[in-house]
C-alpha cells in the first residue's frame, strides 16, 4: 500500500524512524495485538509517506503483510478515513480493513491491498493491453465509486474551487517564478477564476475521492478485497464536480499521457457512466467542455499545492512533476479564447517570446 504522493526520501530513512517519538507509539500499540494477527513486530519499517503528516508503516504476519497508518491527531484525523472505507467498501470497492483502530492516537491497523500502484508498475514498464485493462477496471470502478453515498461529506463548491484557485499566484507565480503580476495580469486572472470557478460548480455532483489518479490506484493482488483496483487516500473525498475524478486519472499529474489517451479514456467512461445513470451531460461535447475546465482548474492548484510543498515543506521531489501539469494547462488553455490571457502569462513566467502571425 502507498498514499498519493510517491515515497519521500525520509520514508525510508530506518535512522529517522526509529528515533521519532511516533514510532515508538506504534510499537507500542502493536506489541499487545502482535499475536492476534501473527504479526512480526521487528519487522515493522517504512511503507510510504505522503504530502500531509499521515505516515505509513508495513509489517510481516504470518501470511503476509498488514498496513499501519500514523496519522498523528494534533495534524490528521482519522475519522473521515474510517467513513469513507466503509463507504466504499458497502459499493463492493476495494479499499483496505480496518483491523483495529486507536483513534485517540491516530493509528489504524489496516490490510495490505498490494506493494505495487498504477504509478509503479507504469514507470517500471507495461506493455499496453496489460494498461488498458488496468485503467478499463478504474473507469468501471470510478463509475461504482460515484454512486457511493455522499450525505455528510464536505461540499466542494464554487466558494471552495475559487479559494483554492489563489494557490496558484501565491505559490507558483509570486514563489516558485519569484515574478510579480502586473496589474493587468492580476485583473485577468481574476476573471478567469471567477468564470472557471462558477462554470465548474454548475456540473452535477456526486461522490468525489479528489486524488483519484495513479499512485492511489494499486495493483489488486487480493481480489477478495473488492472489484477493480484497490483504492486508497480516500479520507478528503466530498460531494463535487462530477468529472472531476476522472480528470485525476486522465490527466495524471505523475503519468504523461497524450490528449488522444485522456480522449479515449473520457470517451469510454461517459459511455459507462450514462448507462450506469450518473448525471454527465448528454452530448460529449458538452462533457468534453466540463472536463477540460475542470482539468484547468485542478491543474492551477496542483501547480501552486506543489510549488508549496516543495518550498515550505521541503519536497523538492514535486517540482519534477511541474513541467507535466503546465503542459496539462496550456492544452487547455490555448483551446479557449477565454483563457489566452493565462496563456500569455505562462509564456512569460516560461520565458517564451510571444509570436503573432499566420498559420496555414
Amino acid at each position: 500500500m502507498t498514499t498519493s504522493a510517491a515515497p519521500s526520501s525520509s520514508a525510508g530513512n530506518p535512522t529517522e524512524t526509529m528515533t521519532d517519538t511516533r514510532y515508538a507509539l506504534v510499537q507500542t500499540w502493536l506489541a499487545p495485538i502482535a499475536e492476534k494477527y501473527g504479526m512480526r513486530t521487528d519487522s515493522l519499517r517504512p511503507a510510504s509517506s505522503d504530502a500531509s503528516f499521515r505516515r505509513y508503516f508495513r509489517v510481516d504476519t504470518e501470511t503476509g503483510s498488514l498496513v499501519v497508518m500514523d496519522a498523528p491527531p494534533a495534524q490528521e484525523d482519522c475519522r473521515p478515513f474510517i467513513d469513507i472505507a466503509r463507504r466504499l467498501d458497502a459499493a463492493g470497492l476495494s479499499v483496505p480493513a480496518i483491523l483495529e483502530a486507536k483513534v485517540e492516537d491516530g493509528l489504524l491497523l489496516l490490510s495490505d491491498l498490494g506493494h505495487d500502484t498504477f504509478y509503479q508498475r507504469i514507470v517500471n514498464g507495461i506493455d499496453n493491453a496489460s494498461l488498458q485493462a488496468l485503467y478499463l477496471g478504474a473507469l468501471d470502478a470510478l463509475v461504482r465509486m460515484q454512486q457511493v453515498p455522499t450525505e455528510q461529506l464536505p461540499v466542494y463548491d464554487g466558494a471552495k474551487l475559487r479559494e483554492e484557485l489563489a494557490l496558484f499566484p501565491d505559490w507558483y507565480i509570486g514563489r516558485h517564478c519569484n515574478t510579480t503580476l502586473t496589474d493587468k495580469e492580476r485583473a485577468a486572472l481574476e476573471t478567469i477564476f471567477d468564470r472557471l470557478s462558477a462554470h465548474n460548480a454548475r456540473q452535477a455532483t456526486c461522490f468525489v475521492h479528489r486524488d483519484f489518479h495513479s499512485p492511489n490506484l494499486m495493483i489488486n493482488d487480493h481480489p477478495g478485497n473488492g472489484a477493480g483496483p484497490g483504492i486508497i487516500d480516500f479520507q478528503d473525498a466530498v460531494r463535487g464536480p462530477v468529472s472531476y475524478d476522472l480528470v485525476s486519472l486522465v490527466m495524471d499529474a505523475r503519468t504523461t499521457w497524450e490528449e488522444p489517451q485522456q480522449l479515449d479514456w473520457a470517451i469510454r467512461y461517459w459511455e459507462r457512466a450514462k448507462a450506469a445513470g450518473i448525471p454527465v451531460p448528454a452530448d460529449f461535447a458538452d462533457f468534453h467542455v466540463d472536463y477540460e475546465w475542470m482539468g484547468l482548474q485542478r491543474n492551477l492548484r496542483i501547480l501552486g499545492v506543489f510549488a508549496r510543498l516543495s518550498i515550505r515543506d521541503g519536497k523538492s521531489h514535486y517540482q519534477q512533476h511541474m513541467p507535466r501539469v503546465n503542459a496539462y494547462v496550456r492544452q487547455v488553455a490555448g483551446r479557449y479564447n477565454a483563457f489566452r490571457p493565462l496563456l500569455r502569462l505562462l509564456d512569460r513566467l516560461d520565458n517564451i517570446e510571444t509570436k503573432v502571425g499566420y498559420t496555414f
